[in-house]
């Protein structure tokens, strides 16, 4: 596997030496430039959802762990698209593609997610709100 990461910047480097010879130059350099905005674009419409449904999350409303997981997969694929080359925009693809990425993961052994829902006590089902002082700060001398 290390091998792999020391030789992924000469591979994304060659794949992308390859493309200029088969189109032209100019067009390897426009396809850099566009997976950079994309991958811009998609890395800031995450973070824009993803801070949404953190607020949400405030507002007392249940957080999936598979969206959460969802989120975080997609700022992956854009970090991704942002680097150079076709080996990452490739993997970029997968990662974005849900049933591919949800399947890879269970083929990789992953846990499955269980929702997260804050202040709950799962034998009750009441939710207890309310303030608290901490008894033990009161008795130090």
């Amino acid at each position: 596997m290390r091998l792999f990461f020391l030789l992924l910047p000469w591979l994304e480097l060659f794949t992308l030496i390859q493309l200029g010879i088969e189109t032209s130059a100019l067009t390897a350099v426009l396809y850099v430039f566009a997976t950079l905005v994309l991958g811009l674009v998609v890395l800031r419409r995450q973070g824009r959802q993803m801070f949404e449904r953190l607020q949400g999350v405030q507002q007392g409303r249940v957080l999936g762990v598979d969206l959460l997981m969802d989120d975080m997969a997609m700022g992956l694929a854009g970090l991704l698209l942002i680097f150079p080359g076709i080996i990452s925009d490739v993997a970029a693809l997968v990662v974005m593609i849900g049933p591919l990425r949800r399947r890879l993961a269970r083929a990789l052994g992953a846990p499955q997610p269980e929702p997260y829902a804050p202040g709950r006590d799962f034998d009750s089902e009441i939710t207890i709100e309310g303030q608290f002082t901490r008894v033990d700060e009161d008795k130090k001398p």
